[in-house]
């Protein structure tokens, strides 16, 4: 058994390691800052995990691949937290890119995670969710042994800090955006972190996201970037900061540049408007054959 157990995830290793291997900047170490007033970014170069303080502990919203959780742990403690103040685990989407190591730093921590209803279930599988239009192609990753779950529009709480769940279903059937407030100089911002817009499915796979069998996949897609479009919307942050364009803003921003480029009440109408497009043509796509 144990030589089967070794085997398993020696083939998950080289699965997750092709996956991202033209992804060098996934595992490329980012020197953390601060965002805005309590809210950090403790990821790695080409991905995303934000860190929010409160009087009584830490949340943190994605861990990045499982061989990453060591760098966002010191990232965290180079801030001068104690991991063991992370208090609340969140999840935007559960592939091994953003919630892979997700397991290891809620073991080291001793962190509650949370997600969403459907989010829940593929963190506790490692990603092994049958119904991810990736399945097959994403790999899997640990599992988290026990996700509690957040409603539609539910709020999770660490002391002084709220942070609203927004279930965007699409790119995985979990897909969940986040908002809170952070201030600074005395003035509170509405801080976003919405999940990816990306229609993707796995290389050879069959489905088809103009399948008539999944219309209501596409409505609740388009509901969901609708929901990322009216959000209040001050800072924008993304499960991949490219996504966003966020470590160029935050860039400008340290060289001086002002208005505070990071500032930009219309991102997530940007955002969500790409979002449409990206999946207007993958269903052009389909629809023109294989």
């Amino acid at each position: 058994m144990k030589l089967l157990r070794h085997a398993l995830f020696g083939c998950l290793a080289l699965t997750a390691a092709s996956a991202h291997a033209d992804h060098p900047e996934w595992t490329q170490p980012q020197k953390p800052f601060r965002v805005y007033g309590n809210t950090y970014y403790v990821g790695t170069h080409g991905l995303s995990s934000i860190l929010i303080r409160s009087a009584d502990g830490l949340i943190l919203i994605d861990g990045t691949l499982p061989e990453n959780a060591p760098q966002v742990e010191a990232n965290i403690k180079a801030l001068g937290f104690r991991l063991k103040d992370v208090k609340l685990i969140l999840n935007s989407h559960a592939h091994s890119d953003h919630a892979g190591a997700i397991a290891a730093i809620a073991r080291d921590s001793g962190a509650r995670v949370v997600a969403s209803e459907v989010g829940a279930k593929e963190l506790m599988v490692g990603g092994h969710f049958p119904d991810d239009p990736q399945f097959g192609e994403a790999p899997e990753y640990p599992p988290v042994s026990h996700v509690d779950v957040v409603p539609d529009n539910g709020v999770v709480r660490v002391g002084d800090v709220t942070v609203t769940a927004h279930y965007t279903p699409g790119h995985t059937p979990g897909s969940t955006s986040w908002t809170w407030e952070s201030c600074e100089s005395g003035r509170c911002l509405h801080m976003v972190y919405a999940d990816s817009l990306g229609a993707f499915t796995a290389d050879g796979s069959d489905y088809r996201y103009s399948d008539p069998a999944h219309l209501e996949r596409v409505t609740n897609y388009r509901h969901g970037i609708a929901v990322i479009a009216a959000l209040p919307c001050d800072i924008l942050m993304s499960p991949h900061p490219d996504q966003s364009d966020f470590l160029e803003r935050v860039a400008r921003r340290d060289a001086g540049v002002k208005p505070n480029p990071l500032i930009d009440t219309g991102a997530c109408r940007a955002y969500a408007e790409e979002g449409t497009r990206k999946l207007d043509a993958k269903l052009a796509k389909e629809r023109a054959g294989p």
